[in-house]
């Protein structure tokens, strides 16, 4: 099983068009991919329409499970509630936010808002997760992410031990930004047990969460969310 909830494209930084990575995601053997490209405000309409075009149609004629999707990226963090809202409306059945990284300068509260977020479904690369953001996602239900990411991977395993601690659902995202960053499952299974989760865990952040939140965002896609 291969479930990857924030990937790249041609719309923001990546080098694959919606449709060619959606294709490269199936011939690597994933069984669903969100296309999540980097966003704020003045572009998110045009990129949840076009990657959502991309998504409708392989799901049409290739049944695949492709999701569109956005990741609101260095956006204020007083403005993530309402860009999330608006994201949501316009077809976005998977939201990510760009999380306290390490390594780069994100707003300090982003964190915290995102996991407040009723309409967040993943928090990418926290950083230095703390407590509260991990008893929060914990009732609130975001999902906090484990990347493949170099750089941003420097703090997964705080933030698994810390998530672990207090009950917060973890997932394991590639962050692609080039099809040579897509998951395999032993890339994605060395990832979670490089975070230092155990067996046991390492089954529910591969497979039992990712299939809670393909479910949630099928959901979406049935009831034809615009």
């Amino acid at each position: 099983m291969l479930y990857d909830f924030h990937t790249h494209t041609t719309l923001s930084d990546g080098t694959s068009s919606p449709a060619e990575l959606i294709r490269f995601a199936i011939a690597q053997g994933y069984d669903a991919v969100a296309l999540t490209d980097h966003s704020g405000p003045g572009e998110m309409e045009r990129i949840i329409s076009e990657v959502r075009q991309a998504c409708v149609l392989a799901q049409e004629r290739w049944n695949f499970a492709a999701l569109p999707g956005i990741e609101l990226t260095h956006v204020p963090a007083s403005a993530i509630s309402e860009l999330a809202a608006e994201a949501r409306q316009l077809g976005a059945v998977i939201i990510v936010v760009h999380g306290e990284t390490l390594a780069e300068p994100v707003e300090p509260g982003t964190n915290l808002a995102a996991i407040a977020c009723p309409h967040v479904d993943v928090l990418a690369h926290p950083g230095n997760l703390t407590e509260e953001e991990a008893r929060l996602a914990a009732e609130t239900g975001v999902f906090i992410e484990i990347t493949a990411r170099p750089l941003h991977c420097l703090g997964n395993g705080q933030v698994a031990a810390m998530a672990r601690s207090h009950g917060a659902k973890m997932i394991v995202n590639s962050d692609t930004h080039e099809p040579g960053d897509l998951l395999t499952e032993q890339l994605a299974y060395n990832v979670a047990r490089g975070a230092g989760l155990d067996a046991e865990m390492i089954k529910q952040v591969l497979e039992v969460n990712p299939q809670q939140l393909l479910a949630r965002a099928q959901l979406r896609m049935k009831k034809g969310m615009r």
